[in-house]
């Protein structure tokens, strides 16, 4: 998760050219209204971060619905959230924070709370992640770069939110921070995933066909097209290798790159019938269905984590569009 502007910054810029941004705070978000949404599918500017929207997004993440990052952005993934969660609950789906959704959605608890950095967040950390494959196959592992930015994937947070909310602070050991409360991982049998290329979402379902989870996802891309049809579940590798042949993939060197979060397939690998093929996480999870994958369905890391926990071999994996 890499920054490329200081979020802080990025308010200031937004406020002044809208002139009535809110200012993103921990007290404003865990006293935001989700009334304040206006309804319907991506109504707001996807350059206009919002209490009520990391509000709306920590609520989706925690019924199962994700949202993707969570960043004070509304857009389509949010809307995608939305609609799953309507599905769910067997309301209609038409996007719009209704006071059904809302009643529905609020269950009780901060949305931003406080974490204490202790001595294994500091651990496993790499001073840098290599543009090139060669390079990387070199590193020992594919850390985290940075406190701050393990921090916020385990938080399920983009990495400049979790820092305006923590301005000044070196995520030191001992430090208290404040960070979202998405809530811990779901749990439940899935007999049977979707993945809709069109959508840009990954969905499961228990064996009554209800739906368990929801997941923003990139399925493919135009260069590198996801498989048809029905597949399934083969097994599934947590902290995967990741390999490749230099004459298809990269161009880079025939390398094994090593585990870790920041790697190629991110933190799990859901292995499928179809050759080369599987589910996996990813080290941009802000860029989760924005950029295409070679083929395969990526998700976010936390999520794949959660679906990964979910699924056995001889779980069916139908793509659709």
């Amino acid at each position: 998760m890499k920054t490329i502007v200081g979020m802080s910054t990025f308010f200031l810029i937004v406020s002044v050219i809208v002139g009535e941004a809110a200012e993103v705070t921990p007290d404003a978000i865990n006293s935001a209204s989700l009334s304040t949404i206006t309804a319907g599918p991506a109504s707001k500017s996807i350059a206009d971060p919002d209490p009520a929207i990391v509000r709306l997004q920590v609520l989706l993440d925690r019924a199962g619905v994700s949202p993707g990052v969570i960043d004070g952005l509304d857009g389509t993934n949010v809307t995608k959230a939305v609609i799953s969660f309507e599905n769910m609950m067997g309301i209609p789906p038409d996007g719009a924070i209704d006071p059904d959704v809302v009643s529905r959605l609020e269950t009780g608890g901060p949305i931003i709370s406080t974490y204490t950095v202790t001595d294994d967040d500091l651990k496993g950390l790499v001073d840098h992640i290599p543009v090139d494959y060669g390079e990387k196959a070199k590193m020992p592992s594919l850390g985290y770069t940075s406190v701050a930015e393990k921090l916020a994937e385990r938080f399920h947070m983009h990495i400049d939110l979790l820092t305006t909310l923590n301005p000044g602070s070196d995520f030191a050991s001992g430090d208290t921070v404040q960070v979202a409360m998405p809530g811990p991982p779901r749990h439940g049998k899935v007999v049977r995933i979707e993945a809709d290329k069109t959508a840009g979402q990954v969905t499961a379902y228990d064996r009554r066909d209800v739906i368990l989870a929801a997941y923003p996802a990139t399925v493919g891309s135009e260069d590198n097209p996801s498989p048809k049809g029905t597949h399934k579940v083969k097994g599934v590798a947590r902290m995967p290798v990741f390999r490749y042949n230099p004459k298809v993939n990269f161009k880079q060197g025939k390398n094994t790159i090593p585990k870790g979060p920041n790697g190629p397939v991110g933190t799990i690998w859901i292995d499928l019938t179809e050759p080369t093929y599987g589910i996996h996480g990813t080290p941009d999870p802000e860029l989760i269905d924005k950029v295409g994958s070679h083929g395969c369905i990526r998700l976010t890391n936390w999520d794949a984590e959660e679906l990964a926990g979910m699924v056995k071999p001889g779980v069916v994996v139908r793509f659709v569009n």
